[in-house]
């Protein structure tokens, strides 16, 4: 079998001007960035606003394991899957962080026949979207610091310094720096911080922000620091707003590609699910919606981070409405919550099925607390058994969900049309009755609760005292109302990675919080959740390389 980056470079893409005339975008309409990429500009949606939405279905899947759940290739399969069968269906997508493509986890353009192309460039730097956000952060993070430096006319706090640089890479010992050092026109001496990119509050901004009217209101939100008073520094305050918006001007524009069978991709927007909201764009979604018969999305992680933060967070915000959920698993990863070692997983095991598959169950009552129909699929490996299909068949049927095999990594669109029939048949007799699983109105410790006791299965939430005073600061700013964004492991339903399956008896430990003003969510970090990842001891970047012409090697 090839590889994903051999099978990207091998395929046959159309200009992406007449992947886009198929949804009747004008070239007018585009602006392009090379063959193969181009923007969607402010013109088009004000052309197709007022349009009836298609349907939205969202794909998440069980906690990720070491064995692969394939959520993107599942998306993108299904995607060309509907596209065969005759829908006109849009895929809507985050874009990648540099971070994981050089570190453990490799790309976001999914695998096998079921890509998003082209593979390396929306791998590596794409549009620049993510440059923008990263140089506007670090322009908010300059123009604080100097401000402190110019005579400090706001009475900024260097103790109570709030926003932290960014860099779009896993760089673990940015994550706590001083800054400052030398003589005295080199700054005030402070501690700094840095996050990546994805996990920085302007990256949630461009996600939710509909327009650059909303987007400037939000930047001017942010909350930098405190002053020796105690009371809140903004963007604003800092008059960084107009040059912000000015370096994200281009970056706030969707932007569209196409699958290795010509299905059109808007990829736009990429925060983390573990330490940010997880989704694509409001603005990617919305034009999507307004294109297509059918808009496949996806949500980061596992659905307890990726699918809770799709509903409770962007679908509250954007007035959103899932009509359907596909719940993406694997046999070798439910074998793997049951127990068994990732070296034996090939094997029949239906006792260690029997056991794991607990977590797909708790993943299932989840979904459905949303009042959304849910569709299990199950990514097919040539070492699954029929007796392990038919157990995940009838475990799911009887918890009344549909069921299908997918095979999109081996055969693209084809290897996904019984998922897709599915799909269609739930949109075609099942109605949607979605709603978030909180109330606005809300304490923020009673969200927290309501999250912990009913999507993770905790008995129960403790507080470190740096938690309680700063949600009780956050409810007294006039924050309460806000969302929660947990920022959580992603590989167990606890906050302790190490408890597979469907764990029991453990309390959610809540260390601290902060208010993204600017995004409209508060920031529950919990366990031991890191907002700058590090590398592995072998990254995927040892693998990476570049010939003499040009042609890149070791991307997945």
């Amino acid at each position: 079998m090839k590889t994903d980056i051999e099978i990207a470079q091998e395929a046959v893409m159309l200009p992406v001007k007449e992947v886009a005339a198929s949804y009747g975008i004008s070239e007018d309409d585009l602006e392009l960035y090379g063959k193969y990429k181009a923007k969607l500009t402010d013109e088009l949606w004000e052309q197709v606003k007022d349009r009836k939405n298609g349907k939205l279905v969202l794909v998440t899947a069980i906690n990720p394991t070491p064995a692969g759940e394939g959520k993107t290739t599942t998306s993108v399969g299904l995607g060309d899957a509907l596209s065969r069968l005759g829908k006109k269906t849009l895929i809507a997508l985050r874009e990648p962080s540099l971070g994981p493509c050089f570190g453990i986890k490799g790309g976001a353009a999914g695998g096998g026949y079921a890509q998003v192309v082209p593979m390396e460039d929306l791998n590596l730097h794409f549009t620049g979207d993510f440059h923008a956000i990263t140089s506007a952060n670090n322009l908010l993070a300059a123009l604080l610091d100097n401000h402190i430096q110019q005579g400090n006319a706001l009475g900024i706090d260097p103790r109570q310094i709030l926003w932290k640089r960014c860099l779009d890479m896993n760089d673990r010992v940015l994550r706590n720096v001083v800054v400052g050092l030398g003589a005295k026109a080199d700054g005030v001496v402070r501690e700094d911080h840095f996050v990546i990119t994805v996990a920085s509050e302007i990256m949630a901004i461009l996600c939710l922000a509909e327009n650059m009217e909303d987007l400037k209101k939000r930047l001017g939100r942010i909350i930098v620091a405190y002053n020796y008073g105690g009371d809140p520094v903004t963007a604003e305050d800092l008059h960084a707003v107009g040059a912000m918006a000015a370096l994200l001007k281009d970056a706030l524009k969707p932007n569209l590609i196409q699958t290795l069978e010509h299905t059109g991709a808007i990829v736009h927007g990429g925060p983390f699910a573990n330490i940010a909201h997880g989704c694509n764009s409001v603005r990617a979604t919305r034009t999507a919606l307004k294109l297509a018969d059918i808009v496949v999305t996806e949500a980061g992680f596992g659905a307890d981070l990726g699918a809770e933060k799709f509903m409770d967070i962007k679908c509250r915000m954007a007035g959103l409405k899932p009509d359907a959920v596909v719940l993406v698993a694997t046999v070798r990863a439910l074998k793997y919550n049951g127990g068994v070692p990732k070296t034996e997983l090939k094997e029949e095991n239906l006792e260690a099925l029997r056991k794991g598959i607990v977590n797909l169950e708790k993943h299932i009552e989840n979904l459905q607390k949303y009042g959304v129909p849910v569709v299990v699929t199950l990514n097919s490996f040539v070492t699954d058994t029929e007796k392990e299909y038919e157990f995940i068949r009838r475990f799911c049927e009887e918890r009344g969900c549909e069921f299908a095999l997918s095979e999109v990594w081996a055969k693209g669109g084809e290897g996904g049309k019984a998922l897709a029939e599915k799909v269609l048949a739930t949109l075609e007799t099942k109605e949607s009755h979605f709603a978030p699983i909180y109330p606005d109105e809300m304490s923020l410790k009673d969200k927290i609760a309501t999250v912990a006791g009913e999507i993770y299965g905790a008995d129960g939430v403790t507080y470190a005292p740096a938690a309680e005073r700063a949600l009780k600061r956050i409810t007294e700013m006039g924050f309460g109302n806000m969302p929660v964004c947990m920022a959580k492991t992603q590989y167990s339903l606890s906050d302790d990675q190490s408890k597979l399956g469907r764990p029991t008896g453990f309390s959610i430990n809540v260390r601290d919080a902060y208010v993204s003003a600017g995004a409209g969510f508060v920031v529950v970090l919990t366990g031991a959740i890191m907002t700058m990842p590090g590398l592995p001891k072998v990254p995927a970047a040892e693998g990476i390389d570049v010939n003499e012409n040009g042609v890149i090697t070791g991307l997945f």
